[in-house]
């Protein structure tokens, strides 16, 4: 069952082109699946629709999300479409399994007010500020995910067009708008700030640095906005992913079409955006019953 796994992981790197973050998330289901069979004495993944069933019950007794039910059946329902197609069994259990049905929460956003003082929060009078002020410009800019933000190149900035290129989820390549703003504090990080974190001999191609002179990683990002979400005096609690929300959410509130955030955001479904015109919708209501007499 090992090496039916490695198998399944390379073909979705190679011949899907999945991200590795998204391939190591399948791993992470199915290893748990495995783990399963391996207790109930079940040697291969040849099983019925029964055992799958009682697996997914056991996950619900252990009190696993309900969005994590889910994902764990579409991780199933991919490895076992790949078993069949490989001629590694000869019926598809997951057919006769449904999937639970999705939980509608809706994202955490800033308000746009929130947003202005979470930009002005970093000093701007040293390198980091002039740095981080950039990030937080970009990321509300552009509605990067926060991998995308760490793997933007230096090549793949095109200011003069005013526009950024991105790989995204599955290595979909993408160009975002971006505006004069976030231009402006590129430019002011690339002239005053960049070259501080530069160490000698290195040519990083990568746009933003740490104090090592390498990429940021996930969780540099975040350290470094709950220190700007604390200096800006944000009671909620933010994540680099709250911006990307906030960029869509406040792009719908002043009228732009789903399809052209759906084409910002990079999303394959639309159904996956549709979730900020439900945020759109609840700002709407509480515009009106604070300003209508009649409310």
């Amino acid at each position: 069952m090992t090496n039916q796994l490695a198998d399944f992981k390379r073909y979705l790197l190679v011949e899907k082109g999945l991200s590795q973050n998204t391939v190591s998330s399948y791993a992470r289901d199915l290893n748990k699946f495995k783990s399963y069979l391996d207790q109930q004495k079940m040697m291969d993944f040849n099983q019925d629709r029964f055992v799958i069933l009682d697996f997914l019950t056991t996950l619900k007794v252990r009190k696993m999300a309900n969005n994590s039910v889910i994902r764990m059946v579409s991780s199933l329902r991919k490895f076992y479409r790949y078993l069949l197609e490989t001629d590694q069994i000869t019926i598809d259990p997951m057919q006769q399994v449904d999937s639970p049905k999705k939980e509608q929460h809706l994202p955490q956003v800033l308000s746009q007010a929130e947003v202005t003082r979470l930009l002005a929060a970093p000093d701007t009078t040293t390198a980091i500020g002039i740095r981080d002020r950039a990030i937080l410009e970009v990321l509300y800019a552009t509605g990067l995910r926060v991998s995308e933000l760490t793997h933007l190149k230096m090549a793949e900035l095109h200011l003069s067009l005013g526009l950024i290129q991105t790989l995204g989820k599955g290595d979909k390549e993408r160009l975002i708008p971006i505006g004069d703003v976030a231009i402006e504090w590129i430019k002011r990080y690339l002239k005053m700030s960049r070259s501080t974190f530069l160490k000698p001999g290195q040519s990083e191609s990568i746009l933003f640095l740490n104090h090592y002179g390498r990429p940021f990683t996930r969780q540099g990002i975040w350290k470094n906005l709950k220190k700007m979400v604390q200096t800006a005096g944000i009671n909620k609690d933010i994540t680099p992913h709250t911006l990307r929300h906030s960029f869509a959410t406040h792009l719908l509130e002043n009228g732009a079409d789903l399809r052209v955030v759906q084409e910002l955001l990079g999303h394959a479904d639309i159904s996956t955006t549709q979730i900020y015109t439900h945020v759109s919708q609840k700002h709407l209501r509480e515009v009106y019953n604070r300003y209508h007499p009649r409310a």
